[in-house]
């Protein structure tokens, strides 16, 4: 959440984010709420003063029990008003986008994304590669039609060996991430609404929220909304800081009106699978820690072997939540396109101020945390795998670091 001491100190920064993030918030509208905000509540604490000076006389002076009988009308009108006041404040800034790193590229989609870095050969193929669909139906190990039966589309099956190597891929990850310092997490799948907001979901992403009938609960879109949430209203030692979390959880979301984009197979649906990097650490150390997960994920991805691009994310393709972002894309053959596997947001004080997680130092030092969300890996990955490591007879070798971890080598075609 962007804090009103921005908006009060140099509203002009404010209102240009805005204007470059779409976001229609008057600022001069919000500052005048504020300001009415504030005298409202400083005309209450000297009515209280008062009125508390007042008290002491009544038992020997009327005059003083009509004055302070006035004065508790009046203070009661005030602190209605403070109330309304401050709803409507939170209402608009609930809606301010984060503030954006110059780093940030201009542009609309994520065609506009900057490559950073190209790393990885790309396979090359004596046949015509399949995608992940046909191999997931040459190998019997993806069965969306059935997942659609008993959900619906969107929804889909791994099983046998597909499932294996998922299993394995999530394990394998979790397992190097603890070596890297993270504390390993079993979360929730679901979260409050206060959650959601808290982490920037709500409001700027309601509508790809499966929200829980008659509950004040929502699926979890990803183990980023459990993780964060977990130290809200806290206050964290900094000597302790950084804290590196990861998890593995299923995440669930709508993807309302992002069909027909590429959406063949399983890469873009409702339910997916996913091992999460989230880091709480001082404002000075955001960048690095953003860099750091970086650094993970392109080494999980060069030790299974996959060619790869990270990218810049440009304005317009980053959530209003984000303030630098970094993707990762991998090479698919069957798309004959790099698409991508991970995201990496540095998000600054944006979600420690909504759900007011802070740091304290011995020396005095104090003030919001920044917090980091990445992807590790997600069933993506997986996908990659299947289309990088397909050969000739449909088969598909297993990358040699989840070998132990799969039992086998290879996934033959089913007979």
């Amino acid at each position: 959440m962007i804090d009103l001491k921005i908006i009060r100190e140099n509203p002009e920064l404010v209102k240009a984010t805005c204007k470059k993030r779409g976001c229609d918030v008057d600022i001069d509208a919000l500052a005048a709420l504020d300001r009415e905000h504030r005298e409202a509540l400083g005309k209450a604490e000297g009515l209280r003063a008062e009125r508390n000076r007042l008290s002491k006389e009544c038992q020997t002076n009327p005059d003083a029990r009509v004055k302070v009988k006035d004065m508790k009308e009046e203070l009661a009108s005030l602190e209605e008003r403070s109330a309304v006041l401050a709803k409507e404040i939170d209402e608009k800034l609930s809606w301010l986008p984060n503030l954006i790193d110059d780093a940030v590229p201009q542009g609309e989609t994520d065609a506009d994304n900057q490559e950073i870095r190209k790393v990885g050969k790309l396979p090359e193929f004596s046949f015509q590669p399949k995608d992940h669909q046909e191999l997931g139906e040459i190998l019997g190990i993806i069965d969306a039609a059935r997942g659609a039966k008993v959900a619906q589309a969107g929804f889909y099956y791994w099983k046998g060996k597909g499932a294996q190597l998922c299993q394995a891929l999530f394990y394998w990850t979790q397992m190097e991430l603890i070596k890297r310092g993270f504390t390993l997490f079993m979360t929730p799948c679901v979260a409050k609404e206060h959650t959601l907001y808290g982490t920037g979901y709500l409001p700027f992403f309601a509508d790809q929220t499966y929200a829980l009938k008659n509950e004040d609960l929502a699926l979890i879109g990803t183990s980023e909304q459990t993780l964060v949430g977990y130290h809200a209203d806290e206050i964290l030692e900094g000597e302790q800081l950084p804290l590196c979390y990861t998890a593995y959880t299923p995440c669930f979301r709508t993807e309302s009106g992002s069909y027909g984009k590429a959406s063949r197979g399983i890469f873009r649906v409702h339910q997916f699978h996913k091992v999460e990097q989230i880091i709480f650490c001082k404002p000075e150390d955001s960048v690095k820690y953003h860099e750091f997960c970086l650094e993970n994920e392109e080494y999980l991805l060069q030790q299974l072997g996959l060619p790869y691009h990270v990218v810049n994310v440009c304005l317009g393709d980053m959530g209003a939540p984000g303030y630098r972002k970094f993707d990762i894309e991998a090479w698919f053959p069957g798309f004959n396109a790099y698409r991508e596997v991970t995201s990496n947001t540095n998000l600054t004080d944006f979600q420690s101020g909504r759900l007011k997680i802070r740091y304290k130092d011995k020396d005095g030092g104090k003030g919001f945390v920044h917090t980091i969300s990445a992807t590790a890996v997600t069933d993506r990955v997986a996908i990659a795998i299947l289309e990088n490591y397909q050969q000739a007879d449909g088969s598909v070798v297993i990358p040699e670091v989840l070998r132990p971890f799969t039992g086998f080598d290879k996934i033959e075609p089913a007979k």
